[in-house]
């Protein structure tokens, strides 16, 4: 008999989900709500056919305070009625905007929607000097980045509006000196400085910071900020910067040519300078020369090179004895600790020793004198 009697039940349940409501339906998802003195409210208001036959549903304010403004807008346009299909709807705005001087407490409306043989009412509530204070929040995905100088650092940030009203936010940053940050909205090309933000809405924000190349390898903090009227967001941020030396070098006249003597050892004088964030170390020099050429550095190798420091060294060059004049090319190399290695290319224009050139022509002088006696004994015979 139970059994029985709970099919029965279960019938006529499924008989009257199956039948649904039928009638005219006014809504909003928040019929009542707390705002700031001075705060203009937009509802969205939908009103509904459900299972009538087809047509015109009037809509009307029947209830409005005394000083408040009210208006129901649809497509740009103040509406009076909206056509209504079966199981159709339609969305209309509520625009409520309060009086220039208006008292805490409760202000009550009521909406009324008429139309296809029924009446539906919508009461909404609004409660003056209860609304959210201005309020933003920013908040890193990963607030520590780390590499070295030439790097791109970028943050993506989340900023919210956690309040009740849309703000316009400007951005700024604190950074050490010589650090460029910039902001632009994730997904886009365009760097701004100043944002809207509509009440209780997030965005996405790229932050990044530019180092300049001679940035130093230690750990860094910035402070990105949001700022609306009084209210302000700080976010801190971390730049763990790794070290690189770059290591250049260079003759020390700054002429990347020269003379050098066939068969003597001419001094080659380079200075080395560490242009990077971190030691150099372990630094050695090689040389790829012509043929028959000697090439020896003094000192032969630099165990440390500080960011910022310079270092002479003297690159021996002794061509061969064989080398005719004419120029030849030289390329001197440095390789450091971490994978450092540069290389630099030298001219250099072989002249014979002018030595020799005295001792020819003291040759020829000799070889005239004895000439010149020669002639002058036997020509007497």
């Amino acid at each position: 008999m139970l059994r029985k009697l709970l099919t029965l039940a279960l019938l006529a349940l499924g008989l009257a989900l199956a039948q649904g409501f039928r009638g005219l339906s006014l809504g909003t998802p928040y019929p009542e709500m707390g705002v700031q003195p001075g705060e203009s409210v937009n509802l969205t208001l939908t009103v509904k056919n459900h299972g009538l036959s087809p047509g015109v549903v009037r809509l009307s304010l029947a209830e409005v305070p005394q000083g408040w403004q009210a208006s129901l807008v649809g497509g740009g346009r103040l509406v009076r009625a909206v056509y209504l299909a079966p199981d159709g709807e339609a969305t209309v705005t509520l625009r409520l905007q309060p009086p220039r001087e208006v008292s805490p407490g409760t202000y009550r409306f009521l909406v009324r929607a008429e139309g296809l043989g029924q009446t539906a009412s919508l009461p909404i509530a609004l409660v003056v000097g209860q609304g959210l204070p201005q309020r933003l929040a920013l908040e890193a995905e990963l607030p520590i980045l780390r590499g070295p100088p030439t790097s791109a650092f970028r943050y993506r940030v989340t900023l919210r509006n956690e309040s009740d009203r849309d703000l316009l936010v400007s951005l700024e940053a604190e950074a050490p000196q010589g650090f460029q940050v910039t902001f632009t909205p994730a997904f886009t090309g365009q760097q701004v400085t100043s944002l809207p933000i509509r009440a209780g809405e997030s965005r996405d924000l790229d932050v990044e910071v530019s180092l300049p190349r001679d940035t130093q390898a230690d750990t860094y903090g910035l402070t990105v900020r949001a700022v609306a009227g009084e209210t302000r967001a700080d976010l801190g941020l971390t730049l763990e910067v790794t070290g690189r030396p770059e290591v250049r070098f260079r003759p020390k006249e700054g002429r990347f040519s020269g003379q050098v003597t066939a068969g003597r050892e001419n001094a080659l004088r380079l200075v080395l300078q560490n242009e990077g964030s971190a030691p150099a170390r372990n630094l050695s020099f090689s040389a790829f020369e012509p043929s028959g050429w000697e090439v020896r550095f003094e000192p032969e190798r630099i165990d440390l090179l500080e960011p910022g420091q310079e270092e002479e060294v003297t690159a021996r060059v002794k061509p061969s004895n064989r080398a005719v004049t004419g120029d030849y090319m030289l390329t001197f190399s440095l390789r450091g600790d971490e994978g450092l290695s540069t290389t630099m290319d030298y001219r250099a224009t072989v002249v014979r020793s002018t030595l020799w050139g005295l001792v020819g022509v003291g040759l020829m002088a000799v070889a005239l004198v004895v000439l010149g006696l020669a002639v002058n004994r036997f020509g007497r015979r």
